[in-house]
């Protein structure tokens, strides 16, 4: 298993409604991608801004590649993201993902 996390961060006058679009379209296409495990939003307030993560569970690399194209390690915007976004980090993060039991 694969975790890929997705970091971005809005104003605090944007967060609501940022999360409200991560939970909903912002994670749409992750929900319909074959090989797609789970999906966990985060949320961080911080003094000036807010922070989010993506976290995504995946079977292996091809099925985050179907989500995200072969370049898979580039990050992925929606036109929503415009304007809302205080910046467009380039890369994202993959982990190999093992569960103690």
């Amino acid at each position: 298993m694969i975790t890929r996390t997705w970091h971005g961060k809005t104003s605090l006058e944007n967060a609501d409604n940022y999360l409200q679009f991560l939970l909903t379209a912002g994670t749409k296409e992750y929900l319909q991608t074959k090989g797609n495990l789970s999906i966990k939003v985060w949320q961080q307030k911080a003094k000036d801004c807010c922070h989010f993560w993506t976290v995504t569970e995946w079977t292996d690399v091809d099925a985050i590649k179907a989500f995200a194209g072969v370049d898979y390690e580039k990050a992925v915007y929606y036109p929503e993201d415009e304007g809302i976004l205080l910046e467009f980090e380039e890369k994202v993060n993959h982990y190999e993902t093992f569960s103690a039991s």
